[in-house]
């Protein structure tokens, strides 16, 4: 399957019009950030290729590290986005990306020096793609953890006053808010691991079968990512939520609501 050429694009994105057009029509509101996120995603793609081919061809570590703390920060810049009552931007994306950042590194460099056998693990071909699928799950599972927590914590924060009152450190008076985060935040990840193969091609899987891999090994290759993506959402919603249950108490075990700044 060949790459499509530009007046394919458009006969496809005549679609995305289409649907903006109706819903302008029947006044249903989706339509104008339809439309800015297509052409964002048009830019920011061409973009991207602009950026990876000058990468591909620089073949330096530091550089595709550099590219990959990079991206991190963009994946800060949205989880903030996404907060309804962030507890300080700086903070809030400053623990996004150390998230991030830190649990996509510990899978994927693992994960690339057991797939360079030729000792080309650092390449930025092969390892900014994982990096950037993996910092993509884990985005979304620290977005909506974090989201959660600080709404649970604001819903149950005499709950969590009288656990504290009654000897409670604040890990055990957070806990059920801290399990209700991290589960929110699995939940995609999850839900997709469990829809793979019955109800989705994923994406991986599809891009390797249209360049023509054979089937079983583009299965594979999808399953050693799946088992990457569910492993660094788990540590990047982990590390988030307890960093948040850190900035809400004080050394002394009380609650600081104050530091929930309700996004106006």
């Amino acid at each position: 399957m060949t790459a499509p050429n530009a007046g394919e694009i458009l006969a496809a994105a005549s679609l995305v019009i289409f649907c903006a057009s109706l819903s302008r029509l029947l006044r249903l509101g989706f339509g104008r950030s339809l439309l800015i996120s297509a052409l964002r995603m048009v830019l920011q793609l061409v973009g991207l290729a602009f950026v990876l081919g000058w990468l591909f061809r620089t073949e330096t570590f530091l550089v595709t590290l550099a590219a990959m703390v990079v991206m991190a920060g963009f994946a800060g810049a949205e989880v903030v986005a996404r907060q309804e009552q962030p507890p300080g931007r700086l903070w809030t994306g400053l623990v996004g990306v150390t998230a991030m950042l830190t649990a996509g590194l510990a899978v994927t460099l693992p994960a690339l020096l057991l797939l360079g056998d030729d000792g080309s693990w650092w390449h930025p071909r092969t390892a900014l793609p994982i990096f950037g699928m993996v910092a993509g799950a884990s985005m979304t599972g620290v977005s909506l953890s974090l989201d959660t927590f600080a709404q649970g914590v604001l819903r149950d924060a005499r709950g969590i006053e009288a656990r504290l009152a009654l000897g409670a450190t604040r890990n055990e008076a957070l806990r059920p808010v801290i399990r209700q985060a991290v589960t929110r935040g699995m939940m995609p990840t999850i839900n997709a691991m469990a829809a793979i193969g019955v109800v989705t091609i994923p994406g991986m899987m599809t891009g390797q079968l249209l360049a023509g891999a054979e089937v079983f090994g583009a299965a594979r290759l999808q399953m050693f990512l799946m088992f990457l993506l569910a492993g660094a959402t788990a540590l990047g919603t982990l590390g988030a939520t307890y960093a948040m249950a850190q900035r809400v108490t004080d050394a002394r075990h009380r609650l600081r609501l104050d530091r929930l700044a309700v996004r106006k």
